[in-house]
């Protein structure tokens, strides 16, 4: 189900619960500011989500209220990840996103890596 993206943090949601260690996740990468592990439902060869440590609902609640640090640690991870995982050289898309038209439907940022295949067109025309 969509969420706004611009509400209150829920503790409750499935990133914080797995942040918290209280649902198992099959972890590609973590460090201080980022966590990145394997989509349970892939829509790709490789489906891997990259979640902020801290409490952000979504992009923009990050890009407004993360530290410079917290900005930079976590989009360095997203790129440190697709390199690990070796998809420069095919190449990857990275998706985010924001409230309920783009289909967010956890309330907790987390970018999408894909990668594995080719995967066409960005969108279907309008």
């Amino acid at each position: 189900m969509p969420v706004n993206g611009l509400g209150e943090y829920d503790d409750q949601n499935v990133f914080a619960k797995i942040l918290r260690g209280e649902i198992p996740a099959r972890k590609v990468f973590e460090n201080e500011f980022a966590l990145a592990f394997h989509d349970i439902a892939p829509k790709a060869p490789v489906h891997v989500l990259v979640i902020p440590k801290g409490r952000y609902v979504s992009l923009a609640d990050f890009s407004t209220h993360a530290s410079e640090a917290e900005i930079a640690g976590f989009f360095r991870a997203v790129a440190r990840v697709a390199k690990q995982l070796q998809l420069e050289n095919a190449g990857y898309r990275v998706l985010v996103n924001m409230g309920g038209n783009a289909g967010q439907e956890v309330p907790h940022l987390h970018a999408h890596i894909f990668g594995g295949k080719p995967l066409g067109p960005m969108l279907v025309s309008a």
